[in-house]
């Protein structure tokens, strides 16, 4: 994850966002506004940014037809807004209530609501392209943020390749400690990157 942003419903502002996210990033997955009502203008904006047209999709409107006869529900036009897919998408299957998602290209579409999101995750994350795996390694210190700072800045400009971060944390409802996290995808990387980093906080003083 190298960014979350939170754009407002204006069309303007979600295709900025998207034009600029999408040449930044491998993938960018947005939640929310692919609803029923006036305000969810996603799938539009996501159609805009990337030029093209964006109708009713023959499928998904089949699916939702015949979803809605079998429940007896109505199939107003605001409920079959959520057919609409831009052109050139694919669609992500949502299991837990019919409309799907899309993705198109690098981008990702998915419901906001918590469950539906992920179960549109779910059935998209298989065609995902992944990196290596991101390793880590933590290091508990009984010790406050500003007395181990020195020997992390030192270590992390030793090993520029390892990211290293500090993050104070609290119990029984005061500062007690702060914990050292060196993230990797070399193995033999990070643990040399943990045994200078050791080595440097036990001549400080700061171990044991």
């Amino acid at each position: 994850l190298q960014e979350v942003r939170v754009v407002g419903d204006v069309e303007d502002e979600i295709v900025s966002a998207v034009n600029a996210l999408r040449r930044r990033y491998t993938y960018v997955f947005t939640t929310g506004g692919i609803g029923p009502t006036h305000d969810d203008i996603t799938a539009g904006s996501i159609a805009k940014a990337f030029g093209v047209s964006i109708d009713h999709h023959p499928e998904v409107k089949a699916l939702m037809l015949e979803n809605y006869a079998r429940r007896g529900v109505e199939a107003t036009p605001a409920r079959l807004r959520m057919a609409r897919i831009p052109d050139g998408a694919s669609l992500v299957k949502n299991k837990v209530s019919v409309a799907p998602g899309f993705r198109l290209e690098n981008v990702i579409v998915m419901a906001g609501i918590p469950v539906v999101m992920q179960a549109m995750l779910d059935a998209v994350t298989p065609e995902l392209r992944t990196g290596r795996k991101m390793l880590s390694v933590n290091i508990e210190m009984l010790k406050p943020e500003g007395e181990v700072a020195a020997p992390l800045e030192a270590s992390q400009k030793a090993f520029p390749d390892v990211s290293m971060g500090s993050y104070p944390f609290v119990r029984d409802g005061r500062l007690y400690g702060t914990e050292l996290v060196l993230r990797a995808t070399d193995a033999e990387r990070l643990a040399a990157a943990e045994a200078d980093l050791r080595a440097r906080l036990a001549a400080a003083g700061l171990m044991g």
